[in-house]
Formats: C-alpha cells, sequence, structure tokens
C-alpha cells in the first residue's frame, strides 16, 4: 500500500517524519517542517480533510451529486446512497450512507451536471475511511470516458499534492531498537525454561485436517455460488436500464405492432367520464424497448378525461422484440384504445 493510499484509509495517521519511540509525550519527535505546516493550517483557519497529502496521478475534480452504490450483501443486491466528492476518469470519492469494505465490487450510478443521462458503470472499493471511500472504475466505455472528459473541459481540477519528506532517525528511536536488542536473549532463555507442551497425536491431528478442509470446500462453493446469483441480478439490472435509455432505431406502423402485442392491459373507465358520458378513442405515441415494454408514452389525440386512464393501461402492455437486421430493437409507434363506458 502507497503512502497516498494509507492517508487515504487513516487520516489521523502521522506524517513519515514523525517518530513514536515510546509511550511517553516526550518521545515524539516533529521534524521542522511539520511545525511550520501546522502553523500555515492554523493561519488559514482550515483544518485538513481526510484525503489531504494524497499525490493523485490523474486530475481530480470537485463535484457534488448523488450517487447510488449497489452492492451485494448476503448475496442480495443492496442499494446504498450518498454524495460524491471528487471524480476524474480513474474512479470517484464519495461519502455513503453505510460502510463498505476494501475490494468490494460494487456498481455506481450517478449524473454529472448538464449530462443527458446518467452514467452506470463497474467499481472496486480502493479507499476505505469510515462513510468516505473512494472507488477504481473497472471497464469504463470510451462513450463513459469522452463524458467525464467534456464535463472536465468546464471544471477547475483539485491541485496535485507532494507527499511529506522522510525525516532521518533520531537518538531515541537509535535507543529504543538498542534496548530491544538486548532484551532478546533474556525472552529466549524464559521459552526455554516454560515445560514442553505434549503434542496431539497424528491421527487426530489428520482428522482435524480433514474437516477443516471439507467445511473450507463446502462453505467457499456455497458463498461462490451466492455470489454468482448475485452478480447475475445485479448485471441484469444494469442491462434492463441500458435497454430503456436506447434511441428508437425506426417508426413502426400500428398495424405491424399490434400483431407483437402479447399482453394486453384494458384501461379502467374513470368514474368522473362516465356521468359526464366521454367515450371515444385515444391515440398514443409510444416508445417500445427492446425487450417489448413501453418506456415513454405521449398522449396525441382524444377526450381530455380519458387519456390519463388509457396512459396507465398502455404502460403495461407487452410486446414481442421488434427485430433490425436481426436484432432486437427499440421502436416508436402509435397505440389506439377505444374507451366507452
Amino acid at each position: 500500500m502507497t503512502v497516498g493510499q494509507l492517508r487515504v484509509c487513516c487520516p489521523d495517521l502521522p506524517d513519515r517524519g514523525e517518530l513514536v519511540t515510546g509511550s511517553h509525550p516526550a518521545a515524539r519527535v516533529d521534524p521542522p517542517h511539520r511545525h511550520k505546516k501546522l502553523r500555515n493550517m492554523t493561519a488559514s483557519g482550515h483544518p485538513a480533510s481526510g484525503f489531504s497529502g494524497i499525490r493523485r496521478r490523474i486530475p481530480r475534480y470537485a463535484v457534488a451529486v448523488p450517487v447510488d452504490i449497489t452492492v451485494l450483501r448476503s448475496g442480495e443486491p443492496a442499494s446504498i446512497p450518498g454524495r460524491s466528492l471528487d471524480l476524474g476518469e480513474g474512479g470517484v470519492a464519495a461519502v455513503l450512507a453505510a460502510e463498505l469494505q476494501l475490494g468490494e465490487w460494487v456498481a455506481v450510478e450517478f449524473q454529472l451536471p448538464n449530462a443527458g443521462h446518467s452514467l452506470q458503470t463497474k467499481a472496486v472499493v480502493r479507499h476505505h475511511n469510515q462513510l468516505r471511500c473512494g472507488f477504481e472504475f473497472l471497464g469504463l466505455s470510451q462513450d463513459q470516458r469522452s463524458m467525464i472528459r467534456h464535463w472536465a473541459g468546464t471544471s477547475q481540477p483539485l491541485p496535485m499534492l507532494e507527499p511529506t519528506a522522510v525525516s532521518p532517525l533520531t537518538p531515541a528511536s537509535t535507543a529504543t531498537s538498542a534496548a530491544t536488542k538486548m532484551t532478546a536473549p533474556a525472552q529466549a532463555m524464559q521459552t526455554r525454561r516454560q515445560p514442553a507442551v505434549r503434542p496431539v497425536s497424528n491421527v487426530q491431528m489428520e482428522r482435524l485436517l480433514r474437516l477443516t478442509v471439507a467445511l473450507v470446500i463446502v462453505v467457499g462453493s456455497w458463498a461462490a455460488w451466492q455470489w454468482h446469483r448475485g452478480w447475475q441480478q445485479l448485471e441484469t439490472r444494469t442491462a434492463r436500464k441500458d435497454v430503456h435509455a436506447q434511441t428508437p432505431a425506426a417508426k413502426v406502423p400500428p398495424d405491424v405492432m399490434e400483431r407483437l402485442l402479447i399482453r394486453r392491459v384494458e384501461p379502467i373507465y374513470p368514474e368522473a367520464a362516465r356521468r359526464a358520458n366521454l367515450q371515444g378513442a385515444v391515440v398514443l405515441d409510444a416508445v417500445i424497448a427492446a425487450d417489448g415494454t413501453v418506456v415513454n408514452i405521449h398522449p396525441v389525440s382524444g377526450p381530455e378525461g380519458l387519456v390519463s386512464s388509457a396512459m396507465d393501461a398502455a404502460r403495461w402492455w407487452r410486446f414481442r422484440p421488434y427485430r433490425v437486421r436481426g436484432e432486437p430493437a427499440a421502436v416508436e409507434t402509435t397505440l389506439s384504445i377505444e374507451m366507452h363506458p
């Protein structure tokens, strides 16, 4: 682990120039530049944050937007809300509503300011400090990188910080090391005086080893299966969102889409429209996703008192996927619903 990563995980850790040689406060030796740094900080009136002192290799940009983290907990996806602190092409830092562990794989979703749609990708927890985490992006697409670069062109990057130099060892530390070496022979003699412990028989040891190995294999197999199933569910949810975000590839006539209809939900006739004796056809402009779901509806014509009920029913319609060059594609079409009391 590098100094920068250790600084993120442990913000209260002293600089490398500080050396603790004993439990007494007088054993703490600070280099001169450390006092100068503390004086400058006190004069500014702003204490250093938990992520200060990190040498950044990739420019980071301060941004505060809502972040949605999806992580596997007991084999099931769990959503954790949070808010970003800074962002770059390599990853994002955020404050979350729950703690994560180093090395955990997660799915990250957020929307940059003035961006058309949200950014979704996989990431791994690289830095962790209570509720503050640093994520490294995994498999970021070229379009997503271009989106971050385009947004970064209008933002001011955070300053690049240099790590603190290491100070030489002090005489106090040399004395402590010598004292440790002096006590080593005494510890060895005390160890030789202790009575020998009787070893467990070979048969019992072999049985215990076999039982332990079998238990580890069973628990590991079950955990791997749960993780694989949960990760597949997470990927399915992410893929479904991507399908619904596709732009319609073509505009299909209503009679063609009617032959692909596999589930039709009839609208509920409003009581107010019944008293007003409203009836007629409601025409809707709809976008059918590649998986056959209705994802976007706009009214075109029809009685105003019947439009809302017709739109609520059309959202539950399902179609067989319309194929363009042999592949399922999102299309735009027109839906007509007859409304009678």
